[in-house]
């Protein structure tokens, strides 16, 4: 049987799903999810390997309409995975009010099979189901339209078959044993984002990024080092917290899943660094492995 590869791209509005259906689809968690909208910034790649196949799913962030150049860099993520997709997975959220236009904008013109995910349908009634399936078919006409929740693994299980109908016969594109295009190091900044999402309101989540500096495997142990970096110097104080024990709850729960992520006991420091406006000027975004 001939070799069969491709790219799968999964997009939608902020907070409609797309990181936990990836993560459900290739069976581990490497995108973070939060409650909070926009936690998404870069394009993450999944791959599921199989003797026949391999899907490369690209976890994307949430589209909006960009207000500063951080915002740019994400919007950009987005057209690269549309532009090398062999298929499309349009997210959108059962409860949504038909609002996507952001996200309509950029696949109007796209000759790329489309397939709609209606998520989040657990709590819904087959009404809202059939309401939403035949707007969707009358508004894009795609492929398929399949109602599911990705946090409870429903209805996923006709996915794969429709993805092997599409991508076309060849060569595995990343080697076999590889899970992702990442590194450990990126996904160890990750982790420690998602806890500061998880551990801080307003404008704290969005003003941060997470830059390791140091990681280094030794035989039992591995030594990482980050910069939390923020925009202002009263940010700085609540990230810290007071007697620093602030800091000190994301670091306990970062350092218990990279743990688990890279099955090996875990040093973490981390040290919160203030850069003016970072979210707006390119060098630091450059730096940050933000390219617009």
């Amino acid at each position: 049987m001939a070799h069969k590869a491709g790219f799968v791209s999964i997009i939608g509005k902020p907070n409609v799903g797309k990181s936990t259906l990836m993560n459900a689809l290739i069976g581990e968690k490497l995108s973070i999810i939060t409650p909070k909208a926009q936690t998404t910034r870069h394009r993450i790649l999944g791959i599921v390997n199989e003797e026949d196949f391999q899907i490369v799913f690209s976890d994307t962030p949430g589209i909006i309409k960009p207000k500063y150049g951080l915002q740019d860099s994400m919007m950009t993520a987005v057209g690269g995975a549309l532009q090398d997709a062999d298929l499309i997975f349009f997210v959108t959220d059962i409860n949504e009010r038909h609002d996507e236009n952001d996200v309509l904008e950029k696949i109007a013109n796209t000759s790329i099979p489309l397939v709609v995910l209606i998520n989040k349908v657990d709590n819904a009634t087959q009404e809202q189901v059939l309401e939403k399936m035949n707007y969707w078919k009358e508004k894009l006409n795609p492929m398929h339209i399949f109602a599911i929740s990705a946090l409870h693994g429903y209805n996923l299980e006709g996915l794969l078959p429709l993805i092997l109908d599409v991508i076309p016969e060849h060569p595995a594109y990343y080697d076999k044993e590889d899970l992702t295009d990442r590194h450990v190091r990126f996904f160890a900044s990750e982790i420690i984002r998602e806890k500061i999402f998880n551990n801080y309101q307003k404008e704290i989540p969005y003003s941060t990024e997470v830059i390791v500096t140091a990681f280094k495997e030794e035989e039992n142990l591995t030594r990482i080092s980050a910069e939390i970096i923020v925009e202002r110097e009263s940010q700085k104080n609540i990230l810290i917290g007071k007697g620093g024990a602030s800091l000190k709850k994301v670091g306990m729960e970062a350092r218990k899943d990279i743990e688990k992520f890279i099955d090996s006991k875990v040093f973490l420091e981390t040290f919160v660094k203030v850069i003016p406006d970072w979210r707006s000027k390119k060098n630091y975004l450059k730096n940050f492995g933000y390219d617009s």
